[in-house]
């Protein structure tokens, strides 16, 4: 059964390696995070998402958020993919898999007929108090990031 968190739900904790050290929601407590789950470095949809939520990071900053990007990816993977396109956003390592399972984004996908479990492509808003604000799921990469920075903006 998925797990279906929805706003106003108090978000599960995290503390996840990245290629710099460690991120937790319960250390950026007070902040306004962005957690945006994406399925794999190096690949089209997950770079540009990528991208684009590091193009408007000094935005998310002005409204009081931080973006972290988390996949099952390792660590070093993560480094790697932040050197090669430079990104600026950290990433959250999961290679357990822990996380996207807690926030209810691990799940059965079908790729041209075949059936697999991977990461749905989702992100949440969550408040300085821990408390989702908003969800996307499903998401879309063209205008995602700008529109997560809208909400972000209106929190």
């Amino acid at each position: 059964m998925t797990i279906e968190l929805a706003a106003g739900d108090k978000a599960p904790d995290f503390d996840l390696e990245t290629d710099t050290g460690r991120v937790s929601l319960a250390a950026l407590k007070g902040k306004n995070v962005v957690l945006y789950f994406y399925p794999k470095d190096d690949t089209t949809g997950c770079t540009n998402e990528a991208i684009a939520f590091s193009a408007l990071k000094p935005a998310f900053e002005a409204a009081g958020a931080v973006v972290i990007g988390v996949s099952k990816d390792t660590a070093k993977k993560h480094g790697k993919f932040r050197a090669k396109y430079d990104l600026t956003v950290e990433l959250g390592a999961d290679p357990e898999g822990g996380v996207v399972e807690a926030y209810g984004v691990w799940g059965e996908k079908v790729l041209y007929g075949r059936t697999y479990m991977g990461i749905e492509r989702a992100t949440f808003l969550i408040d300085g108090a821990g408390v989702i604000r908003r969800t996307w799921r499903k998401v879309k990469v063209a205008g995602h990031a700008e529109d997560v920075l809208a909400a972000a903006q209106a929190l």
